[in-house]
C-alpha cells in the first residue's frame, strides 16, 4: 500500500476560468496559438496568452531564457489564472529551472500541461509536491487531436481517466501504488534525483517515453536513471511510445533492452502505453495512483478527487496516434 505525503491537486476548472498560453522552450507560429484559444473558448474557458508566447528567438526559441521564465512566473502568481498550457516542447524549458523559485508552484496550485521538453518543468511540479498535467500542449490543442484532447478537457473539469490498455508480449504482471512521475526520458533523466526530486519516503511508479534518439543513447539514459534514482522506491513502470529510433544496437525493440535492465526487479511493467511525441494521453503527474498488470491488459488508475471515466485503448486503435512529431 502507498505510504507517504498527500500532494496538493490543484482546484479543477469552472466554465469561465482563466487559462494562459506560455511558451516555456521553443516557438509556435501565432496562428497555432490562436487556433487553441479558440478551442478553448468552445471549452467556455478564457484564453490569456503570455507576452512572449509567439516571439522568436535564436534558436528557435519563444524569447530569452529570462523572457519565457518571466512569462511562467506570470501565469503562475496571477491567481485569476487557473491553468497553464505550454504551446510545445523542442528544448529550453531546463533553463527556466534556477529562474522559477520552487515555493511559486506550491503558493500557486493550478493545473500545467505539457509533454516532452516540458518533462523538466512538470519534474520540477511534482518535486515541489503539486499535481500537474503529462498532455497534450496548445499546437495539439489547436489540430483537436483525438481523444487526447477531450481526456484533458475532461480532467480540467474534474472527470479523470481511468485508463485500459490491451496486454503486451514484454508486460510483467502485478500490481504497484506510488506517485506518478517521469516523461521524456533524455529529459527526465537528466535531473533525476537532483533537489526537484519528489520526498524520498514517496513510492512511485515510473513512465517513461522517448523520440529520436538511438538504442545507444537510450541504454545509456537509463542507466544514468538506475543511477540517479533509487529503484528500491520504483514500485511499477510503464513505458510509452518511442518514436523515431535509430537501431544500433542488436535489439528488436526498445523495450526488450529496457526489460533487460529490469531483470533483477520484481515490479510490474506496463509497455506499449500511448503516451510520447506522437501519443499523449494525459497522465497526471505527482498524482497517486495504482498500475494493475495482468496477461491480457493493463489498468493505470488515479487515486485522487475527481468522478472517474474508463477508456478501453487498444495498442493499434488509430484514434490515439496523434499525426506528425513536430512540436514534440
Amino acid at each position: 500500500m502507498y505510504q507517504g505525503k498527500r500532494n496538493i491537486q490543484p482546484p479543477f476548472l469552472c466554465k469561465g476560468d482563466k487559462v494562459a498560453l506560455v511558451s516555456p522552450a521553443y516557438w509556435v507560429p501565432e496562428e497555432a496559438i490562436l487556433q487553441a484559444a479558440e478551442i478553448l473558448r468552445e471549452w467556455d474557458l478564457v484564453p490569456v496568452i503570455g507576452p512572449h508566447t509567439t516571439s522568436l528567438n535564436v534558436d528557435a526559441y519563444a524569447g530569452t531564457a529570462d523572457e519565457r521564465a518571466a512569462d511562467l512566473l506570470w501565469a503562475l502568481e496571477d491567481d485569476s489564472i487557473k491553468a497553464i498550457i505550454c504551446s510545445r516542447g523542442g528544448y529550453g524549458s531546463i533553463h527556466l529551472l534556477n529562474r522559477i523559485p520552487i515555493e511559486s508552484y506550491r503558493q500557486h496550485p493550478k493545473w500545467l500541461i505539457g509533454h516532452g521538453d516540458i518533462t523538466t518543468l512538470l519534474y520540477a511540479i511534482a518535486g515541489s509536491g503539486e499535481m500537474c498535467i503529462h498532455g497534450p500542449m496548445a499546437f495539439q490543442i489547436a489540430s483537436c487531436q483525438e481523444p487526447a484532447t477531450t481526456i484533458l478537457r475532461n480532467i480540467l473539469f474534474g472527470t479523470l481517466p481511468q485508463y485500459k490498455i490491451a496486454g503486451n508480449a514484454y508486460n510483467r504482471c502485478g500490481h504497484a501504488e506510488g506517485i506518478l512521475i517521469g516523461g521524456n526520458l533524455s529529459s527526465y533523466s537528466t535531473i533525476a534525483g537532483t533537489e526537484y526530486h519528489i520526498s524520498h519516503k514517496q513510492d512511485v511508479i515510473l513512465f517513461i517515453e522517448e523520440v529520436e534518439e538511438s538504442l545507444h543513447a537510450i541504454d545509456r539514459l537509463f542507466y544514468m536513471l538506475r543511477l540517479q534514482l533509487d529503484f528500491e522506491r520504483v514500485k511499477g513502470i510503464i513505458f510509452g511510445t518511442f518514436t523515431s529510433i535509430k537501431f544500433d544496437l542488436q535489439y528488436g525493440s526498445v523495450e526488450q533492452m529496457l526489460i533487460a535492465h529490469l531483470h533483477d526487479l520484481e515490479i510490474p511493467i506496463c509497455c506499449g502505453f500511448p503516451v510520447g511525441s506522437n501519443s499523449c494521453l494525459p497522465l497526471i503527474e505527482g498524482a497517486p495512483c495504482s498500475l494493475d498488470v495482468t496477461t491480457d491488459k493493463a489498468v493505470l488508475t488515479f487515486n485522487i478527487k475527481g468522478s472517474a471515466q474508463p477508456y478501453n485503448i487498444e495498442n493499434d486503435n488509430p484514434q490515439l496516434i496523434i499525426n506528425g512529431r513536430e512540436g514534440y
